[in-house]
């Protein structure tokens, strides 16, 4: 019921960014999604790609600090409101989202999250009828 993400951690200086992106592009792997979390000396950088197993092995060997988690993702019709119903449904039933973002893909919305919660959120996506992205989807989808 989830999905694999990549969490790179990436000093804020010229050139690191480049360095995992080149990375990526050699290893031939899509980037579905990505985001930057920054302070002033470092960022994180999460990203969801069509390969997260071998984009993990492959930034490993480079070199790279990179982590693999588990993050749900839920397909959302592309209407606005429809990621403030998601939360809500969670928030509802007392579970806290550590971090989200959103994308549009392929005329639907995608909404990636992280909760403490993951036993919790999976009773919720079942019992609410979330639709959700498994990881043998994310090569469909681009």
């Amino acid at each position: 019921m989830t999905i694999h993400q990549l969490s790179i951690f990436i000093e804020n200086r010229s050139g690191t960014l480049i360095k995992v992106l080149k990375i990526l592009k050699e290893a031939n792997i899509q980037i579905v999604a990505s985001t930057i979390a920054d302070t002033a000396e470092y960022g994180i950088y999460r990203l969801i790609c069509s390969e997260p197993l071998h984009a993990y092995e492959v930034l490993k060997e480079g070199g790279v600090a990179v982590a693999l988690s588990n993050v749900f993702a839920l397909e959302l019709d592309d209407e606005p409101g429809r990621a403030a119903d998601a939360v809500e449904t969670f928030s509802k039933t007392g579970i806290s989202i550590a971090y989200m973002y959103t994308f549009l893909l392929n005329g639907k919305g995608i909404m990636v999250f992280r909760t403490e919660n993951a036993e919790e959120a999976e009773k919720v996506i079942i019992d609410n009828k979330l639709r959700y992205i498994e990881e043998p989807d994310l090569s469909k989808l681009v």
